[in-house]
């Protein structure tokens, strides 16, 4: 997909179009004078260069490299395919119906004979106004999210101002024929002045009788003069009214196509630009757009910014929508979901609105979403080095996907296994040898490597075979506290309940990390318990609250990574405000709060945001 670059870099940095400077044609700043011809009907002018002291884009151009996916942008690289909004997003679509009742395929019919009824060679006054008519009956389909509506608003108010600029030409025709009349009578008023030169009134000197002459042909030339002057000001003041409205009707035209662009819109980018061609008919369709911004488009497009270019590119994202779709059946046929999977991303993520994604069908996008939860599963047993269930799991996928690449999770899984091995090893030694020091290093370095390696088990048998069992259930206390492996104190309270029996100070530590334990269990089951009633935002804010008291027990960590999963929407907008209150954005925290708030309305996490943030903004009315 050639553009899918471009797609991704611009959705970043829309707002440049929408709000970039207007070229040089258009200046809102400058003033022109009154007007006598109706005033036009556009909206108000365009703001002028708001740029401040750094470009729109920040310190670095975006750049895309497809070989590894990653974007650079201002200073900071990010993957594609590993963001959390994305998967989030992603895994929604996955589990979402497919858009197939008779209201959405009524739908799809309805963009379609608008697009037809514009098409080039079809177009007709006619024909546009029957396409006008259909845009208010598509905006009432919940898919539309009423662009339609905002398409005929712009359409409407293109043709008001085209009206008005009938109305500045009938002015126009009235002021040419007073123009000719005042010349008229200013040439006849000359050749009245010649005529009467020569003769003179009687008792005055030809002198005198001169120069009073010339002052009464000055004082009956100069009404029509002024006049005169007044009407050809006039008349280029509605010619530049004229134009400067126009212009103005074409930029908020192609904001609005941009803004379509941008939203990845494609079916109402091809409507909006039929219809601007259908309205400006005079060849100019230039974008005014920021010259950061056209430099942008022209580096990824390989083209200059106009309206041609906009509806080409989105019928070739149309086209290459399409072919993903028809890759990612292929693929799936073939049971190679990796990349199957990896090619629905693509495509859902620049096409998210077509119907060629939106109606795929659900029990194809669920086998690619057991795909996606396994291999993220995956991920999240390396992190916690979980190498038993990441072994299983790359098993699985393999016999799933046959195109899935095991060599790094396998790799990963057999070093860390080897490594823990001979960790284990050097602990046996140094058992049978009594070096107790060596002992428990061997044993932490094990231990972090693979925490629940069943050879640990093995050696501390092999421990207590060879001392006395009360001691080095005490040695292996210490050391599990040392380690803060509470978890693993908690499995086996019962051995070290009995070897802390004559140590108060170990009594008082055993019991704290019992009681810790207990009350990690209790967050666990509770959160298990909701989850099971299908409320994964309770199960998940559950888990969190036991997660910030206690982030190191790698049951609860687990519990909690995969309840994110299920409660993305929520989880996501409850972080974001977090994160912008920690950033003193009080206003977008409070935004994001309410959102959080309105997917979960009992959370208290999103309640107590609330409330700290009005606090923040309005500490007088608390």
């Amino acid at each position: 997909m050639k553009h899918f670059p471009l797609i991704l870099l611009l959705a970043g940095t829309g707002i440049a179009f929408a709000q970039g400077d207007v070229s040089s044609e258009f200046k809102p700043g400058q003033s022109s004078p009154a007007q006598p011809a109706p005033a036009s009907s556009g909206g108000s002018a365009a703001p002028a260069n708001g740029r401040g002291g750094s470009g729109f884009l920040g310190k670095d151009t975006p750049v895309f490299d497809p070989g590894s996916e990653i974007v650079s942008w201002d200073g900071k690289n990010w993957n594609i395919n590993n963001n959390r909004l994305l998967e989030a997003r992603f895994e929604k679509y996955l589990n979402a119906p497919p858009a197939v009742s008779e209201a959405d395929e009524e739908y799809q019919k309805l963009l379609q004979t608008i697009m037809d009824k514009l098409a080039p060679g079809r177009v007709t006054p006619k024909s546009s106004d029957e396409a006008f008519q259909l845009l208010a009956k598509a905006s009432q389909y919940p898919d539309d999210a009423r662009l339609c509506d905002a398409i005929a608003n712009q359409v409407y108010s293109a043709w008001l101002a085209r009206k008005n600029g009938d109305r500045v030409n009938a002015a126009n025709r009235s002021l040419e024929d007073e123009r000719k009349r005042l010349e008229w009578n200013a040439r006849v008023t000359a050749q009245g002045s010649r005529l009467d030169s020569g003769s003179s009134k009687s008792g005055q000197t030809p002198s005198q009788d001169a120069k009073a002459k010339q002052m009464e042909d000055d004082m009956e030339m100069q009404p029509i003069i002024t006049r005169l002057a007044e009407v050809n000001a006039l008349m280029k003041a509605n010619q530049l009214k004229k134009e400067v409205a126009e212009l103005q009707v074409k930029i908020e035209f192609q904001a609005l196509i941009i803004q379509h662009f941008l939203q990845r819109r494609f079916q109402h980018v091809l409507i909006g630009t039929r219809f601007y061609r259908s309205i400006f008919s005079d060849g100019d369709s230039q974008l005014r757009v920021g010259e950061d911004a056209k430099s942008l488009f022209a580096k990824t497009t390989g083209m200059p910014p106009t309206v041609g270019t906009l509806d080409s590119t989105a019928n070739e994202i149309i086209r290459d929508v399409r072919q993903g779709i028809d890759a990612f059946k292929f693929l799936l046929e073939k049971n190679e979901m990796e990349s199957a999977t990896k090619r629905l991303a693509e495509t859902f993520l620049i096409g998210e609105y077509l119907p060629e994604v939106r109606t795929l069908d659900r029990e194809d996008k669920r086998r690619a979403l057991a795909f996606v939860k396994a291999s993220n599963q995956l991920i999240s047993a390396i992190d916690v080095k979980d190498y038993t269930l990441a072994d299983k799991l790359v098993k699985q996928l393999s016999e799933t996907a046959k195109d899935f690449d095991s060599s790094k999770p396998t790799a990963a899984i057999e070093t860390a296994k080897q490594i823990s091995a001979m960790h284990i090893a050097k602990a046996r030694n140094a058992a049978v040898s009594g070096d107790k020091a060596t002992l428990e290093t061997e044993l932490r370095s094990a231990t972090e490597i693979w925490p629940r390696n069943p050879a640990l088990a093995e050696v501390s048998g092999l421990i207590f075979s060879q001392a006395d069992v009360q001691s080095r259930a005490l040695v292996d206390f210490d050391q599990l506290l040392s380690q803060k492996n509470h978890r693993q104190i908690y499995d086996d309270k019962m051995r070290f309940i009995a070897a802390t029996a004559m140590y108060p100070d170990k009594q008082e530590q055993l019991r704290q990390v019992l009681d810790e334990m207990q009350q990690i269990e209790t967050a666990i089951i509770q959160a298990q318990e909701i989850e099971k009633r299908g409320d994964y935002a309770g199960a998940w804010e559950s888990a969190e609250k036991a997660f910030r008291q206690y982030p190191d027990d790698n049951k609860l960590n687990q519990l909690r990574a995969d309840l994110t999963t299920k409660a993305a929407d929520f989880v996501r907008a409850l972080r974001q405000a977090e994160d912008l209150e920690k950033r003193n954005q009080p206003g977008s925290s409070l935004a994001w709060y309410l959102k959080a708030q309105s997917v979960y309305p009992s959370s208290d996490f999103a309640r107590d945001g609330v409330q700290r943030v009005t606090k923040e903004l309005f500490p007088d009315s608390i």
